[in-house]
């Protein structure tokens, strides 16, 4: 492009930008801007015309109209190869703008607080502002478009070498960011308008979700495939995206899919409470009194598949349960709501193990849509959080539970809504003796569930995610010494399965719902 010689500067975060336009102002740039930096550039003694000025029109109706005129948009949006488009601006005396300089009002700040009043929100949509950047974005072959403070630098940088020019492959760049910028800006209006305005229907008829990118990964779940984290803006609830990294190697692909499983299952229990995470499966549930008591009780279920695990605690790590984290072997991660300071001195001892902090908890993790991708499309769904307490549990067989096979299935139907279908567990009191997940058919889930658990799956309980469509799992399961069964119930041969129990005086439960987790 030509060298730069005009510029309009609007921004609302103005960091780093009194330093950008002294910049240019160094190399021959006429600056133009609106009401309120224009104060900040005159302050710093940077000579700069006010847009007021520039139109010949007064900003109005409370600053909603500055820019919105022929004066700004002409100049930005000329074509100077197009000797129509510099012929007719000539004719109504529009100069060229070369750059226009702009981020935009706070939206996303101010709708940070729940409480928020919906005419506060809506005089935080910038209009002036994306339809200068788009402008100038759209005629990238001839204006740089810029948004991000984080440029002002190497932009300096480049013109001053190239005599107040920038590069092709620059203002290219500058552009894509600027039409991402304004799409995650509409996107995240968009989502905050629908929850206040259209709150029972969280599926529109076309979707805009905004995610800011938290980090690029080394690569994604394997070395050839290519990987990026980002963040959902709007969510509040205990998670991942929103956790403090004290230690480790930085995070896999592969870590941040397990330390999510193994945080949404540990956040299932109100007592101190347990998950430990191999290949997004748990492989060991436990809650107790004592947050220790929970990670031995856990890490016994299957202490073989625990080696290169991920680990979820539902409290602050306490010193006994860092020094028994410490000497399980091969941990790769582990997250909680907090430290003590002596048992993050301990995790820390292992340079590589990652160490990461999350928000506390309050009663589990905020409700949400889970978005999975398919060629071609997007399915969308609510999370499932609801809670099983809630559900009616209905005693089906002859035999009623006892209430300590109550109390254990109560714990066994939160805690197998995590695992991967089809998914068994076996728990005794308030620990998962024996897992069996991502079976193809449900009887070989519970044949692999009793294996794991060998000698304890006598007198322990069951939890299937989905129904028996037959009796034969819930043989296997009696032959091995179940005492009691939780499902969902549901299945034509419903009667054939509560019989199968009746037979081996096991006492069974339907709970009416499904936690299919594929």
């Amino acid at each position: 492009m030509a060298r730069i010689k005009r510029a309009l500067v609007s921004a609302s975060d103005k960091k780093g930008l009194v330093e950008f336009c002294r910049g240019l102002a160094g190399m021959g740039v006429e600056l133009i801007s609106t009401g309120g930096t224009a104060k900040a550039l005159s302050a710093a003694g940077i000579e700069a015309v006010e847009v007021s000025s520039w139109t010949g029109f007064p900003e109005m109706m409370g600053g909603r109209v500055k820019t919105l005129h022929p004066s700004i948009h002409g100049g930005i949006l000329a074509r100077r190869d197009v000797s129509t488009d510099m012929e007719e601006a000539a004719a109504q005396d529009i100069k060229p703008i070369d750059m226009v300089v702009v981020n935009l009002y706070p939206f996303e700040k101010t709708v940070s607080d729940p409480g928020v009043a919906i005419e506060e929100a809506v005089e935080q949509i910038d209009i002036g502002g994306p339809t200068m950047l788009r402008a100038a974005a759209k005629n990238y072959r001839h204006v740089a478009a810029v948004v991000n403070p984080v440029r002002y630098d190497s932009l300096l940088s480049e013109m001053r070498s190239a005599g107040g020019c920038l590069s092709d492959d620059t203002l290219r760049c500058l552009a894509l960011e600027v039409f991402e910028h304004t799409a995650f800006y509409d996107a995240a209006v968009a989502r905050f308008l629908r929850g206040r305005w259209e709150a029972d229907e969280p599926f529109p008829q076309e979707l805009s979700m905004g995610f800011r990118l938290l980090a690029r990964l080394r690569y994604g779940e394997n070395p050839s495939q290519r990987a990026a984290f980002y963040c959902d803006p709007f969510f509040r609830g205990s998670s991942i995206a929103r956790a403090t990294q004290h230690g480790g190697k930085e995070l896999s692909y592969n870590n941040i899919m397990d330390l999510d499983a193994a945080l949404a299952c540990a956040s299932e229990f109100d007592e101190p409470a347990v998950c430990i995470v191999k290949h997004a499966t748990p492989c060991g549930v436990a809650a107790a009194e004592k947050l220790e008591a929970a990670y031995a009780d856990a890490l016994a279920c299957d202490l073989p598949s625990a080696f290169g695990c991920v680990i979820a605690l539902n409290r602050p790590a306490d010193l006994a349960t860092a020094k028994l984290i410490g000497s399980t072997e091969f941990v790769e991660a582990v997250v909680a709501p907090g430290y003590e300071p002596e048992a993050l001195k301990l995790l820390l001892h292992k340079k590589n193990r990652r160490i990461l902090e999350i928000p506390p908890l309050a009663g589990g993790r905020a409700p949400h849509l889970v978005p999975r991708c398919v060629a071609g499309g997007l399915l969308l769904q609510d999370a499932d959080v609801a809670d099983p307490a809630d559900e009616e549990m209905r005693v089906v067989t002859k035999r009623r539970p006892t209430s300590e096979e109550m109390r254990a299935m109560a714990f066994a139907w939160r805690a197998v809504k995590h695992v991967k279908s089809n998914a068994i567990l076996l728990a005794s009191g308030t620990h998962s003796v024996g897992i069996g997940a991502g079976q193809m058919s449900r009887v070989d889930a519970v044949r692999v569930a009793v294996e794991k658990a060998g000698r304890q799956a006598k007198g322990a309980v069951l939890a299937s995610d989905a129904f028996f469509p037959m009796p034969d799992g819930v043989e296997v399961a009696a032959r091995a010494g179940v005492t009691a069964v939780v499902q969902p119930g549901g299945s034509k041969g419903d009667d054939e399965v509560v019989a199968a129990a009746d037979a081996a005086g096991m006492a069974m439960v339907f709970t009416g719902s499904r936690h299919f987790k594929h």
